[in-house]
């Protein structure tokens, strides 16, 4: 569909032109209508669908067309982290380049000058605050922020913002929310925990939702079945054969990040890390030198598999396997962008089998299994669990038995005497040994 088949502002669309932006994706075709009638709407779509442009060209577009209080904030849009909303700023100032429509961007980890720009334009009532959470709770812990006289509401990356804990300061900022408002929700995923927020926040809301595309046809897949103690000395010997450049490492806590970036660095490479752990002018030192090619390895957490616009990515290692196909999707999206090619590796050890193999069943493909390179050692063989049932081993396995056992002895005769008894955990007498016994209790025991 065109941009020109939807209802936006002839400022909106003289913008989009500009930009070159003619065809709508399909979470813009949907969303734009649906926020343009001015209903409450949860959309569900995957990072780089156009995600920002669906909830900012139809919002701008009435507030180009007005009525709506001048000299105060008008719309809210609540963003996770501070890389986030400055791609959300960038993208406004282009779309708005033809309105008369003022906004300020509102996150934490600035000088104090920067925070009294926010605080004056707060102040002034710029049309649109671009926030995240923590920064905005401390400008209206001060009293420098009004939201009374807020029309739209825009939690982007909702589910990202679940997982950071800034559930309690989203409650707190909607109590300072009028109740007539138009609340729009985009997130990734739709968890339990998205679903309870949105039944809370939003009012008989349309439900935007687009299946979870497939990784893009220029991404090499492939994988390496290993230990866990093998994964660090893995990475090194595949940096050995092949110098790295350009390189995201996906791991699954920020201890691991932080334990990789120092073997890494060790080795003589040249790598960054990037946690939760780290000021914001420490994390965006970080980014720079990786945009800036001065670091080739960039470690990190989750937070970087959203709202981070790197197009040159080569190759992308997960060292864990992501908890679900979605966050593989958006780990692996990093490369093979702007029609570059790029290659995805991920490390699959013994505890993570199943998750890897739900992982191809949702891509619908199997993904390379390569053999680990020489002086390694052997790894485990790859023998994920059919139809996602449990095994135990060791002392599980013992108390399982044991429990089955129970149950057994619990039972009724008549149920007892429909199915074949267990084997005694003392004895291995058959059942034909014991009705023996039965019927001869002078008998001598037999003897195991």
């Amino acid at each position: 569909m065109d941009f020109y088949d939807l209802d936006l502002s002839d400022q909106v669309l003289d913008a989009l032109d500009d930009m070159n932006f003619t065809e709508c994706t399909p979470i813009q075709e949907h969303a734009i209508p649906v926020i343009l009638e001015g209903r409450d709407m949860i959309g569900v779509a995957q990072t780089g669908t156009g995600k920002t442009a669906a909830f900012l060209l139809p919002i701008l577009s009435k507030l180009s067309d007005g009525g709506y209080p001048e000299k105060a904030i008008n719309c809210i849009i609540m963003s996770p982290t501070r890389e986030l909303a400055q791609q959300i700023d960038q993208a406004m100032e282009g779309f708005s380049y033809y309105m008369n429509v003022s906004s300020v961007a509102v996150y934490g980890g600035n000088d104090g000058i920067r925070y009294e720009q926010e605080k004056r334009g707060l102040a002034m009532g710029a049309d649109v605050i671009i926030a995240t959470p923590g920064r905005l709770i401390s400008h209206l812990s001060l009293g420098n922020v009004d939201l009374s006289k807020v029309s739209f509401f825009v939690l982007d990356e909702a589910d990202r913002m679940l997982d950071m804990g800034f559930s309690d300061d989203i409650m707190q900022i909607v109590k300072y929310l009028p109740q007539e408002r138009q609340t729009i929700m985009f997130s990734a995923t739709m968890p339990r925990k998205i679903q309870d927020l949105a039944r809370t926040i939003l009012r008989d809301p349309v439900e935007v939702k687009l299946a979870v595309s497939k990784p893009a046809d220029k991404i090499v897949q492939s994988a390496y079945v290993c230990y866990e103690a093998q994964k660090v000395s893995l990475v090194k010997k595949l940096f050995a054969e092949r110098p790295p450049h350009r390189v995201i490492i996906f791991a699954s806590s920020k201890l691991k990040v932080k334990d990789m970036a120092i073997a890494l660095g060790r080795a003589g490479f040249k790598v960054g890390a990037m946690h939760s752990d780290l000021e914001q002018q420490e994390r965006d030192e970080v980014m720079y030198k990786f945009k800036a090619q001065q670091i080739d390895v960039l470690v990190a957490t989750d937070i970087v598999a959203r709202g981070i616009d790197i197009d040159d990515i080569q190759l992308v290692i997960n060292f864990d396997v992501p908890h679900d196909a979605e966050d593989y999707v958006h780990r692996i999206g990093r490369t093979a962008r702007a029609n570059n090619d790029g290659e995805a590796i991920t490390l699959v050890s013994e505890k993570d089998q199943q998750r890897f193999a739900s992982i191809e069943h949702f891509l619908e493909t199997e993904i390379e299994k390569r053999p680990l390179p020489e002086g390694l050692g052997e790894g485990p063989a790859y023998r994920p669990k059919e139809g996602g049932e449990k095994r135990y081993g060791g002392r599980r396995n013992q108390g399982h038995r044991n429990g089955y056992k129970r149950r057994n002895k619990n039972q009724s005769k008549e149920g007892q005497s429909q199915k074949k008894a267990r084997p005694n955990a003392n004895s291995r007498r058959s059942t034909a040994n014991r009705d023996k016994k039965a019927k001869q209790p002078q008998e001598k025991k037999a003897s195991d």
